[in-house]
C-alpha cells in the first residue's frame, strides 16, 4: 500500500502544490488535496487547518502545506496537538526538522522557494529519519505543553 501524503495550499501556493504533487507520485506516494483546488483567491487558515486536523488525529503521518511566505500556513498547523509544522526554506533546515524534530507537516512559502528547491526540500524531508534521544526527550516536553502541564519542576 502506497505512503499517502497530505497537500494543501492557498492560491498562491497552488501552482507550487501542483508541481509537488505530481513529483510526489513519481516518488511512489499516494497524494491526497485537502485543496485549494483553483488559483481564485481564498483564505488559507482554511485549508491548512483540514490538513493539521487529519495529522492531529493521527489519520495521516505527514503533510505538506505552501502559501506565499508559509508562515500563515504553519502558524495555524501548530495550533493542533500532536502537528509539528516545520516552515523550511532551505534543504539543511528541512533535514533537521526531521531530524531533531520529528516535523510531520512541511510549510513552504511559494514566494521563497522555486520549484526545483521545493524538490530537493521535500525529498530530502521525506528522507530523513527522525533521531530520537535527546531530542525525544524534548518532543515529550512540547507534548506536555500542548496538554498545558507544567515541563519544569
Amino acid at each position: 500500500m502506497p505512503r499517502t501524503i497530505l497537500i494543501g495550499s492557498d492560491h498562491a501556493g497552488f501552482k507550487l502544490k501542483k508541481v509537488l504533487e505530481h513529483y510526489l507520485l513519481r516518488l511512489g506516494y499516494a497524494v491526497e488535496d485537502v485543496g485549494t483546488y483553483t488559483q481564485q483567491s481564498c483564505d488559507y487558515p482554511d485549508f491548512a487547518a483540514d490538513l493539521a486536523s487529519e495529522i492531529s488525529r493521527d489519520k495521516f503521518k505527514r503533510g505538506i502545506l505552501i502559501c506565499k511566505s508559509g508562515i500563515g500556513n504553519s502558524i495555524v498547523a501548530n495550533r493542533f496537538p500532536g502537528v509539528r509544522a516545520a516552515l523550511c526554506a532551505s534543504i539543511k533546515a528541512a533535514r533537521l526538522s526531521r531530524k531533531d524534530n520529528d516535523s510531520n507537516v512541511l510549510a513552504m512559502g511559494a514566494g521563497f522557494v522555486s520549484e526545483s528547491l521545493a524538490k530537493r526540500i521535500l525529498k530530502e524531508w521525506l528522507n530523513t529519519g527522525f533521531e530520537g534521544g535527546r531530542h525525544q526527550r524534548r518532543l515529550n516536553k512540547i507534548e506536555k505543553i500542548e496538554r498545558g502541564l507544567k515541563i519544569k519542576g
